[in-house]
């Protein structure tokens, strides 16, 4: 019997992303390690409090397989305060410009739903812009995107970080997502975006429950023909549902990520950047 992965070459999906002048093969999943310039993000093994932080943190995840590294500087975990732009423009171009400086090789994606923040990101050094809300917090985001020609990760998302738990009521829970997704996907089209990169959302607007349901039905997201990012990386529906601390997620997190690499998952976005390697290297053997 074919694997999930096997099966999504019958919709052509799209296998490079020029990042930059940078070309990414998706030929085997890669890893995108989280960078969390914050004081409040969800997981607190995550957080990194200065630019040299996150230099460190940065050095360890290219050297233990990263093809993308993603900084953040606004906490999107449910209820999560809101913060400035400027203060996010503050977390976020130190860190970006040191890590671009440092390590000229890396692909930064800068993890942000404002369009300004975007920007300057990319002017610092980053080269994708990873985007939870798909656009619906800053309309000027897709403009932005076309203009700039990058790589685009677009997620599904209800409502914001601090609304979205209160909006998982699906009629549907793959159809609408797909559905949402698609209405978003024609706009950047007709911008002129080329490489979009697809995120279901896991923990976004859905339950844990439906989380699981969204894993199972991965395979759908190929009718789109594009890659597919998954993010499952130590979040509730690991610890909760395993009654654990997040702290001791990580192998539950890694079982998640190998289910989600044969459902035909084209970039993982985690934290544990060495385990998640080695994870992929033992899936891609498998499948040879």
């Amino acid at each position: 019997m074919p694997t999930a992965r096997a099966k999504d070459t019958l919709f052509h999906k799209k296998r490079t992303l020029n990042c930059n002048g940078k070309i990414l093969s998706l030929n085997t999943p890669q890893v995108m390690g989280i960078l969390n310039v914050t004081p409040d993000s969800f997981y607190a093994g995550s957080r990194l409090g200065s630019v040299e932080e996150a230099l460190k943190k940065a050095e360890q995840m290219l050297t233990d397989g990263a093809a993308l590294l993603d900084v953040g500087g606004y906490s999107s975990r449910p209820g999560a305060a809101d913060i400035a732009e400027q203060e996010e423009l503050e977390r976020v171009v130190p860190a970006i410009e040191a890590i671009a400086k440092a390590f000229p090789e890396a692909i930064i994606s800068v993890d942000t739903f404002r369009a300004r923040v975007a920007e300057a990101a990319i002017g610092s050094g980053a080269a994708l812009i990873n985007d939870i809300s798909a656009g619906t917090l800053d309309e000027a985001m897709f403009g932005t995107v076309a203009r700039l020609q990058v790589p685009y990760v677009l997620m599904h998302m209800r409502g914001t970080p601090k609304t979205m738990s209160s909006l998982t009521s699906y009629e549907d829970l793959v159809v609408d997502i797909l559905d949402e997704l698609q209405q978003k996907l024609a706009l950047l089209t007709a911008a002129g975006v080329k490489d979009i990169i697809l995120d279901p959302g896991f923990g976004f607007a859905k339950t844990v429950d439906q989380n699981f349901e969204l894993l199972n039905r991965l395979q759908e997201f190929a009718m789109l023909e594009l890659p597919l990012l998954v993010g499952l990386s130590r979040k509730s529906m690991t610890y909760k549902f395993l009654g654990i601390d997040q702290s001791e997620a990580l192998p539950g997190t890694i079982a998640l990520n190998m289910f989600a690499l044969i459902q035909g998952t084209d970039i993982l976005r985690v934290h544990d950047v060495k385990e998640t390697k080695q994870t992929i290297d033992l899936f891609t053997k498998t499948t040879l």
